[in-house]
Formats: C-alpha cells, structure tokens, sequence
C-alpha cells in the first residue's frame, strides 16, 4: 500500500543500521543484489526484510518522517509500540517480536527505527481468502482469545501507554474523537455530514461510556493483517503502535458486531469468550466503530492516496454507522 508516510532510506542507510544494530561483520556484501527488499502491504510505516551476512533474516521498521503531518493519535506512534511490546512479554503469553535493537536518536536517519526477527510464517489478511472456512473459523476463534489475553494487562489511568492519562473513560474517548475530528476539519475532509452533527451525535451517547472505570490494555488495530500463521496456529501478532489503555470493547475484532461489511464476528466473539451484549455495551461499540470510520476517512488525506477507493468505501460505512444511530440526514 502507497502512502506518504514511508520513510525509505537508501542502501548506503540502511547498511549504517544494520552495522549499528548488528556489528559491521552483518552488513551485507557490497556486491550482493537481494539482501533487502520492501515489505509492501503495510499502511503506515515502512518495513523492510533484510538478509544479514550470516544468513539470518531480519525486519527493520522505520517511523514516518517528521515533515510529513500525520494524524493527531499517531504521534510517537513507534514508541508507543516498542513501550506495547514490553509491556505484552512481561504480562502475556501472546506472541509477539522480540526487539534486536531500537534507536531513536535520529542520528542515522530522521525517525525512530527498530530490528526484529523476521518471522517465517503467512499474514492471515493475505491468505484469508485461500483458507477453509473452519481453518478460518479456528484462527478467528485463537484471534478472539488472543485479544482477551492482551486485555488482561490492567492499566493506571485511560489514555496513552506512557501517560498523561485521563480519569474517566469518558474524558479519554471524548478527547481520542475529538483530536480526529478536528484533524479532519483541519485538511477539509468531507464526511458527507456536518461535523458538528457528528459531535451532537457523540454528546448525546458520552453517558454510556461511564460504565467503563477499569483501564485495561486495548491492542485497538489488531486485524487479520497484523497476524501471522503458520501450521494452525498464530505464531506472532505484529504492529502495536496503536495500542493505549481504554475498554476493550473497542477492539478491532468487535467491529463487525455493527458493521457486516467487515465479516462475521462469531468466532472471534466465541474465542474472546464475551457473552451476550447489553443494550449499554451495544451502544459503545457504535461510537467506536463511528470512532474507527471517522478515522478511516480522514487519513486518506493525511496519506495522500492516489485514488479515492478507501475514502469512498469508508463513506459508504459512515452512512451505516449514522444509520445505526438513527441519524439519515446530511
């Protein structure tokens, strides 16, 4: 996927990592034409596989650079994800990379980058469609537990990982749709709605999100993407920085209880392991996938997509939400 915020590096960079990192020993051989290649269906970051002079495979992320304006919840979103690693090892069995090394002086190049293992095994939102429906079934089923696994880690306040957070999750959901709707007004994005009609709406349903007082760790964009399979199983779940401490309601997996465009959420329901929703939990989840759709349209302008297909699927599911809400006009 194209977007703005790769921050690609040049061959002569990129081996000044690998020897800081790894040692000048790893860097790979001047003469050699495949020891990096670009992993491209990401989003938002740029990641490259890189072969080691040894042999060894390994991933190096980097962050986007800092000229180019992302969204308002994305700041400092690699920090965010190193802090979520740490953070899922030491409180979890969930598999996720191990960090080689880290460095956010900006010294190499102008963003925080990091190495990871790579990790031998098939994206599940790449090969979805080639599986079985129960191979499918049993992975969204492991997805949902996994989810509930990473819910598990209690937080101390509401909001980001590090801190500051808010007292209420109220106050910290106000605050996370209030930053993304003013990022939309502030690069003009159509929402097809007025945007202080999409505020009223939020007003008059920021009651339910009282019932909420436990911050727990909220993973947030965990989707098939980010989740790596192999032999039935999942062996590594991937791309944190989006992580913060929040209900766990919120989480990506949930979506398709008010959506259906994005699947049938039973196995990842049964595997989680949540029962019956409340007319209460109903009405959060609809501000969060409001939540979810505002962002998807808008970041199309702050990613500058060539072509309007997410930006127009998106408003397709805008309408939906707005439906769901019993809100028709625009």
């Amino acid at each position: 996927m194209e977007s703005i915020t790769k921050n690609r590096q040049t061959p002569a960079t990129l081996r000044a990592m690998i020897a800081r990192a790894y040692g000048a020993h790893q860097v790979p051989h001047e003469q050699s034409q495949d020891w990096v290649r670009e992993l491209g269906h990401g989003w938002f970051n740029v990641a490259y596989r890189i072969r080691l002079r040894d042999g060894r495979q390994v991933v190096l992320k980097i962050a986007p650079p800092p000229h180019v304006e992302v969204m308002t919840y994305e700041h400092g979103a690699m920090a965010v994800e190193l802090a979520a690693l740490e953070l899922i090892r030491s409180n979890t069995g969930v598999p996720v990379p191990v960090v080689d090394y880290a460095d956010r002086s900006h010294e190499l190049c102008d963003a925080d980058y990091f190495f990871m293992p790579y990790v031998d095994a098939d994206n599940l939102g790449i090969v979805k469609d080639t599986l079985p429906p129960g191979t499918l079934d049993a992975y969204n089923e492991a997805l949902g537990a996994v989810t509930r696994d990473l819910n598990s880690i209690r937080g101390q306040a509401f909001g980001p990982l590090a801190g500051p957070g808010d007292p209420s999750w109220r106050a910290c959901f106000n605050r996370m749709i209030s930053d993304v709707l003013r990022d939309g007004e502030r690069r003009a994005v159509d929402l097809g709605y007025d945007y202080r009609l999409v505020r009223d709406l939020i007003t008059a349903h920021a009651d339910y999100l009282d019932e909420v007082t436990e911050p727990r760790f909220v993973e947030w964009d965990l989707w098939d993407s980010n989740v790596m399979v192999r032999d039935g199983r999942i062996v590594c779940i991937i791309d944190h920085e989006r992580a913060f401490y929040g209900d766990p309601l919120i989480e990506a997996g949930f979506t398709a209880v008010d959506l259906p465009a994005f699947g049938d959420p039973s196995a990842f329901v049964r595997g989680y392991g949540h029962p019956e929703f409340s007319d209460n939990q109903r009405r959060r989840r609809m501000l969060y996938t409001l939540y979810l759709i505002l962002i998807m349209i808008i970041e199309t302008r702050y990613r500058g997509h060539a072509d309007t297909r997410q930006y127009d699927w998106a408003r397709d599911r805008l309408h939906e939400v707005m439906a769901l809400f019993g809100r028709d006009a625009r």
